[in-house]
């Protein structure tokens, strides 16, 4: 089975991972962690390079320094300046992991130009059902910390509907991963308010809870 290389290892955890704790819960560490691991289990199942599915993997939200709205471009910037992965990897490598950066966004509207795009999206997608509910909730009170709970219900709703919903704009780029049946899961919970809100108001309160402590 193909392992990462143990040097570029050492410098992502050292380098790179250090810089999402200032994104907050909903990007930070704990959510590119989970990014990393989906990549990695999607690229050996589809026999890819596994130093850069993981490397993809590490910089896919390093964008958020600047505006969320471009930050897949941003981030595919900074993977191919960064002139410390020469030493891993050739320009055309990273020619190929700067376009997976950029299309990994869940609200693309093209399909990713290539594998390892599509490998990043897929992972970035985490289709469990508490890391997209908690997520969701943790950026609403991240963004707007002056809004109360109901207005925080009300934004998660669309949210929801609009991303996840069966009419959402989420799509899935490789076929029979595990995100297809949590897909199917989650959009059930969606369509059912009153369960819902009873998984909103769950996380919410704890949440809070979490902060006020």
């Amino acid at each position: 089975m193909q392992q990462i290389d143990l040097s570029l290892m050492e410098f992502i955890d050292q380098q790179i991972l250090p810089r999402y704790a200032s994104f907050g819960k909903s990007h930070g560490l704990f959510h590119v962690t989970r990014v990393i691991k989906n990549s990695i289990v999607l690229a050996r199942q589809l026999g890819v390079d596994i130093n850069m599915a993981y490397t993809i993997a590490a910089y896919h939200d390093l964008g958020m320094d600047g505006p969320r709205a471009i930050h897949h471009i941003t981030g595919g910037r900074i993977l191919a300046m960064d002139a410390r992965l020469k030493r891993w990897f050739s320009p055309e490598q990273i020619k190929i992991m700067r376009e997976a950066v950029e299309d990994h966004r869940a609200s693309a509207s093209h399909t990713p130009r290539n594998i390892y795009g599509k490998i990043v999206a897929e992972a970035d997608r985490d289709i469990d059902e508490e890391v997209v509910f908690t997520r969701a909730i943790e950026y609403g009170m991240e963004k707007s910390p002056d809004k109360d709970k109901e207005w925080q219900w009300k934004r998660f709703v669309t949210h929801m509907e609009e991303k996840y919903s069966i009419n959402g704009y989420i799509k899935l780029w490789i076929p029979h991963s595990p995100n297809e049946n949590k897909l199917k899961s989650l959009r059930e919970v969606i369509a059912n308010k009153s369960l819902l809100r009873q998984r909103f108001d769950a996380i919410y309160d704890k949440l809070l809870q979490g902060k006020s402590e």
